[in-house]
């Protein structure tokens, strides 16, 4: 597994901030790696769902987990990506911390190339953040 790690800080309250993140129809607008989502169902806070990634359009299953004003997790159940990503907020001094940690492989023969898309995850990410971040302080 690969661990990718990064964060940002908005200047805003964490539920000012969970309003944007939690949003999770929303993503494709912030996270370019995300070209499409479609929920297939939904019980309390979780959501499964299909989404088709940038990756030669590469569909993978998730299913994703609110905690209110704390976190989502979201784990590949199917698809090219096995693991998860972990998007968490931290209130520090009336700004908000977001932090995302992805602990992910790809799958079978792609595995040797986990640490080929690590840097463009990690870019794709900190774009993502900064994308919330602009959406949210402006």
């Amino acid at each position: 597994m690969t661990t990718i790690e990064t964060s940002i800080k908005i200047n805003a309250t964490p539920d000012r901030v969970w309003e944007v993140i939690s949003d999770i129809d929303n993503e494709p607008k912030f996270w370019k790696g995300t070209k499409e989502v479609h929920n297939i169902s939904k019980e309390g806070n979780t959501t499964n769902r299909e989404i088709v990634i940038a990756f030669r359009d590469q569909k993978c299953q998730q299913e994703v987990t609110l905690y209110p004003q704390e976190k989502i997790v979201a784990e590949f159940t199917k698809g090219i990506i096995n693991g998860s990503k972990t998007i968490e907020l931290k209130e520090q001094e009336g700004k908000t911390d977001l932090n995302v940690k992805w602990d992910i492989k790809l799958a079978g023969v792609m595995g040797m190339f986990t640490g080929m898309v690590k840097k463009h995850i990690k870019d794709g990410t900190d774009l993502a953040l900064q994308s919330i971040k602009n959406e949210i302080e402006r």
